[in-house]
């Protein structure tokens, strides 16, 4: 590996480490007290029924401290911004899917092949944008924090360890931003709502791709 590349989240950990990944804005206490917890928990459900009953542009701090009748400084000291709410709201499912990928069952955990593991990261993470698409896309940060924030990070570390296992001899660096690419969030919403993809589509694609560059069959 050459010394010129960044360190990579994971690399230096084996591969069926669990490393799970905190969403909350940093400064976010690791325990909360118990009245903290119950306005935290009363916010994040008004945000989801705002979510759910007229979709993630609905969700502002104002409206979200109206819908838990709270005033809108609690919100601001909570979250941080809007993004930071919306970021909050992915927690849980970001969660599952760490915990999934790094010491879940294979094929997307550890016993696969890192072909397999790859194909399988990435149907589950297509499904998952699918589900969320309206929510990942509002929480989506802006092109100076969207490749540096630690989820981000953790997802391109994974993908780039299991590049180097697959094709050593590659600069699995730049393949992994070209895996991680197909898999973003305003490319998703562009395919399936724009251009009227179902989702067996993008995930045949997927696999079509993930064989290309690691110079594999794909599965019969």
């Amino acid at each position: 590996m050459s010394a010129s590349l960044p360190p990579i989240p994971e690399q230096q950990e084996p591969i069926d480490a669990p490393q799970l990944l905190e969403l909350g804005t940093p400064e976010e206490e690791p325990c909360l007290r118990a009245d903290a917890a119950r306005n935290r928990a009363r916010l994040l459900e008004a945000a989801g029924r705002l979510i759910a009953e007229h979709g993630a542009s609905a969700v502002t701090m104002e409206a979200v401290a109206a819908a838990a009748a709270v005033g809108k400084g609690t919100v601001f000291r909570r979250f941080g911004d809007r993004v930071g709410l919306l970021t909050a709201l992915l927690d849980h499912s970001e969660k599952k899917f760490q915990a999934a990928f790094l010491s879940g069952p294979p094929p997307l955990g550890p016993g696969a092949s890192p072909v397999e593991r790859l194909r399988a990261f990435g149907c589950a993470a297509l499904r998952r944008a699918v589900e969320e698409l309206d929510l990942q896309l509002a929480a989506e940060r802006g092109p100076d924090r969207r490749f540096t924030h630690p989820a981000r990070r953790l997802l391109h570390g994974h993908v780039v360890l299991l590049l180097r296992q697959a094709v050593p001899d590659a600069d699995c660096e730049l393949l992994a931003q070209i895996l991680m690419g197909y898999l973003d969030p305003a490319v998703i919403h562009h395919l399936t709502k724009q251009c009227g993809m179902p989702l067996e589509r993008l995930e045949a694609g997927w696999i079509d791709l993930v064989a290309r560059l690691t110079r594999t069959e794909p599965p019969g």
